[in-house]
């Protein structure tokens, strides 16, 4: 296998705790979030906790301001917005992913033995995404880099 990677620098993370765990709510604050003209690229929904959960996603440092004015109004409702800028988003994209079990543990065996910090990860059947601050970034990609050809 040989995958490609792509990077997107600048990416602010948004963890949206203690949300209503109705999927009602949750359509509506990515409608709200696109009427701002907002792009989100990685999204994880945390496993439902009785009434509530946690959304979490991605967004360009660009557009944190918008953002964070939206998020405020969040907060009346006891939501806890946590926003944490400075990352960048690490992609593996390979067609032939499908087909060959193990690349998950691979990509998981290369951060743990480069000691690094994952904020989210988001896969497909041919794409693994990793966010990762700044500060290890390098590190990260030179992880990921050598992963899939051993």
């Amino acid at each position: 296998m040989s995958a490609k990677i792509q990077v997107s620098n600048d990416i602010t993370l948004v963890t949206l705790r203690n949300a209503p765990a109705d999927m009602d709510f949750i359509a509506s604050v990515f409608e709200d979030i696109a009427a701002l003209n907002i792009d989100i690229d990685m999204i994880s929904l945390s496993p439902v906790q009785g009434s509530s959960t946690s959304v979490s996603f991605t967004i360009n440092d660009d557009d944190l301001m918008p953002l964070l004015g939206y998020t405020s109004k969040l907060k009346s409702k006891n939501i806890k917005p946590i926003v944490s800028s400075g990352n960048s988003i690490i992609s593996l994209m390979d067609d032939d992913m499908a087909d060959h079990p193990g690349v998950a543990s691979k990509i998981f065996r290369a951060i743990a033995d480069s000691n690094i910090d994952l904020r989210i990860v988001t896969t497909s059947q041919v794409q693994v995404s990793v966010l990762v601050t700044d500060a290890v970034f390098e590190q990260a990609y030179k992880a990921l880099s050598t992963c899939l050809d051993s």
